[in-house]
């Protein structure tokens, strides 16, 4: 009998589907979405939609479709100003009180922009005060500069490079990436162990923030999955696409079946690959040591 050489391990991540992916769509579908293609769970996106800000009415959806809802992203788009109050730290709590009665183990955020300044200029101590009042993962995701032609405008603050702050766990968005023009694997490397979670889209480096299906950029999308599998990354991974563009219902859900086809089969790596390569994302577990900073 030959001996089996290469098993298949698959990583504790789970894939879930942002509720940002459904866009025209309602939070409803979204939901809708990913409990008929097979998500693990959903990402929440709180925003103008009044069911994404109503915690019973979100439980309730989760519960009708059995879809968990794994993280919570806060309302700190420019169109969600004044989504859960205009105070950026009322946002992050009311953020973070939903995602412990729903559940979730994550909240995605934002740096602030760079004209919200007392908020920033206190941001990196807030969320490590805040992380330390919870289990709850506060991610905070890379961004980009703003480009228009010829002209760059640096619109967050402490920086749109999240890794230049301390942060206890960072959201690496590999859109966000592409729209840097920065190498999403120097980036995760540096997040190292702090590396938390993850949105994946793709992008071609525009100035626009344009988050395609997974393998239509330019982006390593592939390699990245491929390496969270092998250290065993227990984050989740997020399917956060644009499909708005979607000529049907119909062609938005093959859109999202295809991005989650993709996620799955790179998220599986061989028990080989593992044994002779050497870790390139560290797990995020490792983290919660980091249970105090100074």
């Amino acid at each position: 009998m030959a001996k089996t050489r290469d098993a298949v391990r698959i990583p504790n991540a789970k894939v879930a589907l942002s509720t940002a992916s459904v866009y025209p769509e309602s939070t409803a579908t979204a939901f809708e979405i990913a409990a008929r293609l097979g998500y693990d769970g959903v990402e929440v996106m709180v925003w103008t939609d009044p069911v994404s800000q109503d915690i019973e009415a979100l439980r309730r959806l989760s519960d009708y479709h059995r879809v968990p809802i794994l993280a919570v992203h806060a309302p700190c788009l420019l169109i969600t100003q004044r989504v859960w109050s205009t105070d950026p730290w009322v946002k992050l709590q009311r953020a973070r009180a939903a995602a412990e009665k729903l559940g979730a183990s994550a909240v995605v955020v934002h740096p602030p922009f760079r004209w919200q300044r007392q908020y920033a200029r206190d941001f990196v101590d807030g969320i490590w005060r805040m992380a330390n009042e919870t289990d709850v993962r506060f991610a905070v995701e890379n961004m980009y500069p703003w480009r228009y032609r010829d002209r760059e405008m640096q619109a967050y603050a402490p920086d749109w490079d999240v890794t230049k702050d301390d942060y206890r766990h960072f959201t690496i968005d590999l859109s966000h990436a592409a729209t840097s023009r920065t190498d999403a694997r120097e980036l995760i490397e540096r997040m190292g162990d702090r590396l938390g979670h993850v949105h994946l889209a793709d992008g071609k480096g525009s100035a626009k923030d344009e988050h395609l299906v997974p393998g239509r950029g330019s982006q390593p999308c592939a390699e990245v999955l491929e390496s969270l599998a092998r250290t065993g990354f227990d984050g989740h991974v997020v399917i956060e696409v644009n499909t708005r563009r979607a000529m049907s219902g119909a062609e938005r859900e093959a859109d999202l079946a295809e991005a989650l086809a993709f996620t799955r089969l790179h998220l599986a790596a061989s028990a080989a690959s593992a044994a002779s390569s050497g870790p390139t994302v560290p797990p995020a577990e490792h983290s919660a040591a980091r249970t105090e900073r100074r």
